[in-house]
């Protein structure tokens, strides 16, 4: 791994970056209508126990990202076979929000734009900057994470003063019982956003206060999570449930209808600043996740060689990986169940289970 070294405020800040990334994009839980922010609370609190899993394995190897402590845990060769395989789900995920904003752009803005371009744009971009290094990334993320509040104050302040919120949208509450709601919470909302924090188990060993690690990672879910549901409230209170549900950006709906006193109006492309930069370091953070797996499973001590041909793999991955965007949407619900749940929660929980037993031994032995 790169011998950098950032700030607990730095991770906080890539944490929160990292989880709002495309989440506050889209429209998480529609499926229960208008408790979906009850799915997203669910799902933030069954993505902290599922990070405590990360957070324990992180206190057995503290120096090591997952790559490495693979091969310590279940061997050599069944670790290499394992970590190439989070090398794949990394870039495949990176490749996926990658194209999330290139249609994002090109159904909004750039009509006459063609996929490729927009997200070739989006990739040289991320390239330059991980090839410059993570510490570089971090500090442009404390930079970005100022700017970023401020625009959301912003845009609540316009949202409340046009007067489109209608809190009667949110009602009834729990109309269809809690099933659905624990349902879609701890089984799509748990993968994502929340789940998808197995990424920072690439980035933890880079902290360089290792007992802050914990509440560092808590505090940002937290925070985004809270973030997340505001949205989703404003959202359904501005939309209703059944625009929030059909809509494929939401937020980008919601903030199209500000207008006040004919004059402050069309602001969407405003606020298509935040997006452009939540997706930015998304993506960054699973492409440098895979850059460093890479470099870590294959050995290679000069990791920047990888970072041009991984950002290959992951732009073309993002315009093969569906021929419209209905297939791309169609296919991501397909994702949460065959690539989420084990990669994020399954094979890192008997991971944990092996580990446990391991330093339980080398503790007993030590005696």
């Amino acid at each position: 791994m790169e011998k950098v070294k950032i700030s607990g405020y730095q991770l906080f800040v890539l944490v929160v970056l990292f989880e709002m990334g495309s989440a506050i994009l889209l429209g998480l839980g529609s499926e229960v209508k208008q408790d979906a922010w009850i799915a997203i609370l669910l799902g933030l609190f069954g993505g902290i126990i599922v990070f405590f899993i990360y957070y324990q394995l992180y206190k057995y190897y503290p120096d090591l990202p997952l790559t490495s402590y693979l091969q310590k845990i279940v061997g050599k060769w069944v670790g290499r076979l394992l970590g190439l395989l989070y090398i794949v789900y990394f870039m495949y995920v990176a490749a996926r929000v990658l194209r999330d904003f290139g249609e994002l752009l090109t159904t909004t803005i750039y009509n006459s734009t063609p996929l490729f371009i927009i997200n070739t744009l989006m990739i040289v971009t991320i390239i330059y900057g991980v090839h410059k290094g993570f510490e570089v990334l971090a500090r442009v993320g404390e930079l970005y994470f100022i700017i970023i509040y401020l625009t959301a104050i912003l845009g609540m302040l316009l949202i409340i003063f046009s007067g489109l919120i209608h809190l009667s949208n949110l009602a009834p509450i729990l109309e269809n019982g809690l099933n659905p709601v624990i349902k879609t919470g701890l089984t799509q909302i748990i993968t994502f956003p929340f789940g998808e924090m197995i990424v920072i188990t690439m980035v933890l060993p880079l902290i360089n206060d290792k007992k802050k690690a914990k509440w560092v990672c808590l505090s940002g879910m937290v925070l985004a999570g809270i973030n997340i549901t505001i949205t989703a409230v404003v959202n359904i209170s501005v939309l209703g449930v059944d625009l929030y549900h059909r809509s494929p950006f939401p937020l980008l709906t919601t903030i199209g209808r500000i207008q006040i006193a004919d004059f402050i109006e069309r602001l969407d492309v405003l606020f298509m600043l935040y997006l452009v930069i939540g997706g930015f370091f998304k993506i960054a953070i699973f492409y440098y996740a895979a850059l460093a797996g890479a470099a870590d499973v294959f050995q290679m001590k000069n990791q920047g060689k990888l970072v041009f041909p991984i950002g290959i793999i992951v732009l073309f991955a993002s315009i093969t990986i569906a021929s419209n965007f209905a297939e791309f949407i169609k296919e991501g619900i397909a994702v949460t169940i065959y690539l989420s749940w084990p990669f994020q929660i399954i094979i890192p929980s008997i991971l944990l289970t092996i580990a446990y037993f391991r330093n339980r031994k080398k503790q007993t032995s030590s005696l």
